[in-house]
């Protein structure tokens, strides 16, 4: 099994103190590699060293949204094994992800009790981005700097299915020079659901223009967001209606120094 020691560069709010393995995500893989590169930065700015199991692949969402649960079920097996003998806590810039890997692998793997077993594990292991830099390092300021007004989008996934809500509000209200705005109807879908935009894309596209005319209303010109889904399809949207407003990964405006 490889790793790759990442060194893009450490801050020194802390002297490291925890060692931790990244998950990276097939849209940030794919589309959006400077997020990853920004979710390394900010967790060794925290003081965190960071290792990247290069044998890692899809979680196997996908693949369990559609149905295909033997295809996801080889996924979801891969990457315990990638991550199970690794040390220290994994770290998942997506609650979608985040999301999979702490229950939808119970599901997955019920009836088999070793890789159940196995899954739990793994789990326990296993922190969403914010979560980790608000929970575990008890980091709320990264002595980030933005100058302007943002507001948050706070996804499906993240919210409902991890459970995380006041840890991204909390990084983002102590961004220094910034302007926290709340998003009208935040909780709403923006309609993404990975393969529901794809299965309904008239339902999904009404449920995206509801989240640009709220950001709209908002007044903000910067939209974050902790999945990268979110941030492809609603950028997707504003470029469509020739809409200007800037849309971030919150790893991107955490690690501008």
């Amino acid at each position: 099994m490889k790793f790759v020691k990442t060194d893009l560069g450490r801050g020194d709010l802390n002297q490291v103190s925890k060692n931790v393995q990244l998950f990276i995500t097939c849209i940030i893989d794919t589309l959006y590699p400077e997020v990853g590169e920004a979710v390394v930065h900010v967790l060794q700015k925290a003081g965190v060293s960071v290792d990247f199991p290069t044998d890692q692949t899809c979680c196997g969402q996908p693949a369990f949204n559609a149905g295909m649960r033997s295809e996801a079920r080889k996924m979801a097996k891969r990457t315990i094994e990638v991550f199970e003998d690794s040390p220290g806590d994994i770290v998942i810039p997506s609650g979608s992800c985040t999301g999979m890997v702490k229950h939808g692998y119970q599901e997955l793997f019920a009836e088999d009790p070793d890789w159940l077993s196995r899954a739990n594990k793994l789990s326990q292991r296993t922190f969403e981005f914010t979560q980790y830099l608000v929970d575990e390092l008890e980091v709320v300021d990264l002595s980030a700097f933005y100058e302007g007004e943002l507001t948050y989008h706070p996804s499906c996934h993240l919210l409902r299915d991890v459970g995380i809500d006041h840890q991204p509000q909390t990084l983002l209200e102590n961004v220094q020079g910034a302007k926290f705005i709340p998003l009208p109807n935040r909780e709403e879908c923006c309609g993404f659901g990975g393969l529901f935009s794809i299965e309904h894309p008239e339902i999904s596209r009404e449920m995206l223009e509801r989240k640009i005319d709220n950001l709209i209303a908002s007044g903000a010109e910067t939209l974050v967001a902790c999945d990268a889904g979110c941030i492809a399809h609603i950028s997707g949207g504003l470029h469509r209606r020739k809409i200007e407003r800037e849309v971030l990964h919150i790893a991107q405006l955490l690690a501008n120094d």
